[in-house]
């Protein structure tokens, strides 16, 4: 691997993984590539959906769509991308620790191919890294370090830079006119968490803290995904004061409206990271997942974890049924956190 400092004009193809929030996070290895190797070429690809996501960072000279299903081999598209990459790149970095993720880059030719042990990938790339997670303790570290120096990355001390979406202030503008926004300060709720609802904070709870925060004078906007729909009407059920938007917006629309929030309140989630890279404070719940593992890259978001004795279990859903390590997180928490916030805000 090239040490820092190596001449520049290296061409680097980043496959990318297949989540929201990892998306973002990656964006941290994209910035550490261009420090470490000015004048490089940046290519990511990555699944269709995310190319919005990805014309947000200017780090990215080139986004390559895989459009492959979820669970889908999808052999001849991943053939046909390689064949189109032939020739056109110096290095591979496989973000995925599955063996598919690993085929694009060796099937292009791409000279060196570094990525995690995982799935029998040994023929697929020719550096391989042993993942240490003592060492190796967060997602973004682990995605930072495969473009490191292996001795580098091995120690775990190196710099995290924070991700940071561009936003688009003329689609903010219109979003507003278009869906009837208040320019007054908003708070953003994110209901929703793909991986399963161990992670879902209660839809009754999220209801109460939008009732509490309409009565302080704030609007409330829900976003999500069409999935999302029927728990933003729960969210917004009575309440004037509250737009459910989950299902009416693309994913680039959630960056600039997650940005034009005062605060959110989400669970760990994809939108959760969007909303740390735009700059918007968060007000992050956690459940089963840790914050110490995945958490919001950015020095204005707040924690709210209970710790129970059976967290964190990384389960999609509660093994025990009670789900305690939610449904025991108050609103009155949330509600008191973000008067707090507000008022540090407003006396800034």
């Amino acid at each position: 691997m090239a040490e820092a400092g190596a001449p520049t004009g290296q061409r680097i193809l980043v496959v990318g993984p297949s989540w929201v929030g990892d998306m973002v996070m990656a964006q941290s290895l994209l910035l550490t590539l261009k420090a470490r190797h000015p004048g490089c070429s940046l290519a990511v690809l990555a699944p269709g959906w995310s190319l919005p996501i990805l014309e947000r960072m200017p780090e990215v000279d080139e986004a390559i769509a895989l459009d492959v299903k979820h669970g889908q081999f999808g052999w001849a598209t991943r053939r046909a991308v390689a064949r189109s990459l032939r020739g056109r790149f110096d290095r591979a970095i496989v973000l995925p620790r599955s063996w598919k993720s690993a085929l694009v880059p060796f099937l292009a030719g791409i000279p060196h191919r570094v990525g995690f042990h995982g799935e029998q990938r040994y023929a697929l790339l020719n550096e391989r890294r042993r993942l240490d997670k003592g060492v190796l303790d967060q997602t973004v570290k682990r995605f930072v370090s495969l473009g490191l120096p292996a001795d580098e990355a091995a120690t775990g001390h190196f710099a995290i830079p924070q991700p940071r979406l561009e936003v688009d202030a003329d689609n903010q503008a219109e979003l507003r006119e278009r869906l009837g926004l208040s320019p007054g300060p908003a708070i953003g709720m994110m209901p929703g968490a793909e991986y399963g609802p161990a992670k879902q904070w209660p839809l009754e709870h999220f209801h109460a803290l939008a009732a509490a925060l309409v009565a302080d004078g704030f609007e409330v906007r829900v976003l999500g995904g069409p999935k999302d729909a029927e728990a933003g009407d729960t969210i917004a059920a009575g309440l004037s004061g509250v737009h459910n938007l989950c299902g009416k917006t693309r994913l680039a629309d959630a960056v600039d409206l997650l940005a034009d929030c005062q605060q959110v309140v989400t669970n760990d989630s994809g939108l959760m990271h969007v909303a740390a890279a735009v700059g918007t404070r968060v007000q992050a719940i956690y459940g089963s997942s840790s914050p110490a593992y995945t958490p919001p890259l950015s020095d204005n978001a707040q924690i709210h974890y209970l710790a129970v004795e059976c967290s964190p279990c990384f389960q999609r859903s509660c093994p025990l049924g009670h789900t305690r390590c939610l449904t025991e997180m108050a609103p009155a928490r949330l509600h008191r956190a973000i008067l707090e916030a507000r008022d540090t805000i407003a006396s800034a």
